[in-house]
């Protein structure tokens, strides 16, 4: 499905009993609901070098197998579609899982409550979505903490804020001021009630899966998600080579209902695979098909994103390292096996183990990031806020990062070649040793022509000094503090997040609170 640039203006207010509406415009000031990629992915190897990363693929999964754990009907699933089973061990004639995932749509709406923000995953659309998975927080004021939920809406404000994401994202942080079992319904309703941007639900277990899809059912309509993806589940093999029931019971509730999930494997190259790059992107490949697969076995047709998350390791230390060269060039293979299959792809995002938003998070960040746009991947994940390894999210490096967004919006958009950007008016009007500061086509273009940072300094330094030599992470912290400030909520049916607050509290009152 094709959709136009969406022209900026203020989303319609609803009225009690309606439902959310399939042709609003967008919410103001906001750019693009995604991107349409207008440059080529980066393909590094050869048909020959696939197709050997492809067969050690086919290998692994045929002589070695994946263990299912702790979930029956996954075994059974495997043992009706031809499967060979021995005990939790499971193996795969070549080809088999590739014939399965075949019925997996190329490409997909996530529908958004506010369908001018709705995204399509897949060809070659470009969705960028916050970091997940923090249980840290930290910003210059407070240093690092532990992520409330006041933390969490918070960033899911700044993520509704930013012209340059395009998806609220999930688990933006923990919120560990929430018990563990409940905090899935504050999450989920936080991403309802403060972005009207697509959202991811919880998977940390079945029943929290189900909680976010039946939300998601009372905001669109049972009828509605039945037939078409609102939320996305992230689900994570545990490598190497095993899939324990907690995703395999999340994983099929997504599909079960018609809604993706995001099949992602955490390679820790020397740890949880081979040290060896090679090695790594077979293993991953085969991990994430198996997952892949049974999204189709669970029902045919749910849409499903193949995800990657290949990482290095320091061998002195054994400590993770991210942003690295050599995942970030894996990232290449894994997206150009992804476009074989013919499956939307997650891979990579941006990356950093510093504990500040300092030159060497941007750095590793903008090696993994580039990495993601050149691999071709449709939906990246950890766009903003990344840091300390995963560990934390910075509010500082958050809109650092939205920032570095806006810039690739621009990169990805390519070079335009027409009549107007080739600018034949405007030699003829300046002609040899002018300038063109003045001329009629400068001035046509000057608005649009060139992306505008809303942090970097591009003053001179005496201007730059006078104005208190500030450095971009202190532009960054005054950044955030000005869009928390000025933040208005999206307009919400009342009677829908009446029901949605109902909802909640029903089910908070039906358990006792559990914290681990």
């Amino acid at each position: 499905m094709e959709m136009a640039a969406v022209a900026a203006g203020d989303a319609p207010r609803r009225t009690r009993g309606s439902r959310p509406q399939r042709g609003g415009v967008g919410a103001k000031g906001l750019g693009v609901p995604y991107i349409i990629r207008n440059i080529p992915t980066y393909d590094i190897l050869s048909e020959e070098n696939l197709l050997r990363i492809e067969a050690i693929a086919d290998r692994i999964l045929a002589e070695v197998g994946i263990e299912f754990r702790d979930d029956p009907a996954v075994l059974d699933h495997w043992k009706r579609a031809g499967a060979k089973l021995d005990g939790l061990r499971v193996t795969f004639e070549p080809g088999m899982l590739k014939e399965i995932v075949s019925s997996a749509p190329r490409q997909f709406t996530q529908h958004a409550r506010n369908s001018a923000h709705s995204v399509e995953i897949g060809g070659s659309n470009v969705v960028f979505s916050p970091a997940y998975g923090s249980p840290f927080v930290t910003d210059l004021d407070n240093g690092r903490r532990y992520g409330t939920i006041e933390d969490f809406r918070n960033l899911i404000k700044l993520a509704q804020s930013s012209p340059w994401l395009h998806h609220s994202g999930g688990t933006i942080c923990e919120p560990v001021d929430v018990p563990v079992n409940k905090r899935h319904l504050d999450m989920v309703y936080s991403h309802i009630k403060y972005s009207d941007r697509a959202f991811m639900g919880s998977i940390t277990a079945e029943d929290r899966a189900e909680d976010s899809i039946e939300m998601a059912r009372i905001l669109f309509g049972r009828d509605f998600v039945d037939a078409n993806c609102v939320i996305l589940g992230n689900v994570n093999v545990n490598s190497p080579l095993v899939w324990d029931g907690t995703m395999t019971k999340s994983l099929r509730a997504y599909a079960r209902a018609n809604q993706a999930a995001v099949i992602v494997p955490f390679i820790l190259g020397g740890a949880m695979g081979p040290v060896t790059n090679a090695g790594a992107i077979a293993q991953s490949y085969a991990e994430t098909l198996a997952g892949c697969a049974l999204t189709q076995l669970e029902r045919k047709g749910a849409p499903v994103i193949f995800g990657n998350f290949l990482s290095s390791m320091s061998l002195r230390s054994g400590s993770p390292t991210f942003g690295t060269p050599e995942p970030a060039i894996g990232s290449m293979v894994i997206g150009q096996l992804a476009r074989r299959l013919g499956l939307p792809l997650r891979c990579a995002g941006n990356f950093s183990n510093s504990k500040l938003p300092d030159a060497q998070a941007m750095q590793e960040g903008v090696m993994s990031m580039l990495s993601a746009v050149h691999c071709g991947a449709n939906f990246i994940l950890h766009s903003a806020g990344f840091v300390d390894g995963l560990l934390a999210m910075s509010y500082e490096k958050f809109v650092m990062d939205t920032d570095f967004c806006g810039a690739l919006h621009s990169y990805l958009a390519g070079v335009v070649v027409d009549d107007n950007t080739l600018a034949m008016d405007a030699f003829l009007q300046v002609g040899p040793g002018s300038h063109f500061l003045g001329c009629d086509h400068t001035m046509r273009n000057y608005q649009t022509a060139f992306w505008d940072s809303g942090l970097s300094d591009n003053e001179p330094f005496e201007k730059w000094t006078e104005e208190g030599g500030t450095d971009m992470a202190v532009r960054a912290n005054r950044s955030w503090k000005k869009t928390l400030a000025e933040y208005e909520a999206p307009p919400l049916d009342v009677a829908i997040d009446d029901a949605l607050i109902d909802y909640v509290s029903r089910r908070k009152d039906g358990m006792a609170d559990a914290w681990y």
